[in-house]
């Protein structure tokens, strides 16, 4: 499975970072990169089931592996979920998943060195190149812009 790589450098400290990246409802404005109206159903806590959906419900059921608040979260991508139900043994889901979804907050020059790694969880790579940076750069903009 292809893992991708994305970074951006955010001027702003690792706790912001972490918090706008997670916490509604700014999460919900940074995700709109990969669809208007994305949101979780959930909990970050490490071992913890949660759901990242559209508003038709579908979307992917995951556990988080690890968390370690303003460090590092690692989402352990389990299947897909449509409309409440969960689908984690069909043959298309075993194509992909599991697989993983990390992120890791480091501070670097003021501010707060961000890097995503994500394997291919059936998304597409091309679709991935072209969404990650535009999200990061909405959480950028997010965390930058004072309220």
């Amino acid at each position: 499975m292809k893992t991708q790589h994305f970074d951006i450098l955010i001027h702003a400290p690792p706790q912001l970072v972490w918090a706008t990246m997670l916490q509604s409802p700014t999460y919900e404005r940074w995700t709109t990169a990969f669809g208007e109206g994305s949101r979780f159903d959930g909990s970050w806590d490490e071992g913890q089931r949660i759901c990242f959906l559209n508003p038709q419900g579908q979307g992917i059921v995951a556990e988080i592996a690890a968390h370690r608040p303003a460090e590092f979260v690692s989402i352990h991508h389990l299947g897909m979920i449509d409309q409440g139900v969960e689908d984690t043994t069909s043959e298309a889901v075993r194509a992909w998943a599991p697989c993983f979804e990390n992120y890791t907050f480091t501070n670097e020059a003021g501010g707060t060195r961000l890097r995503v790694d994500c394997d291919d969880c059936g998304a597409g790579e091309d679709w991935m190149l072209q969404t990650w940076p535009k999200a990061l750069q909405a959480l950028k903009s997010l965390c930058e812009t004072p309220t």
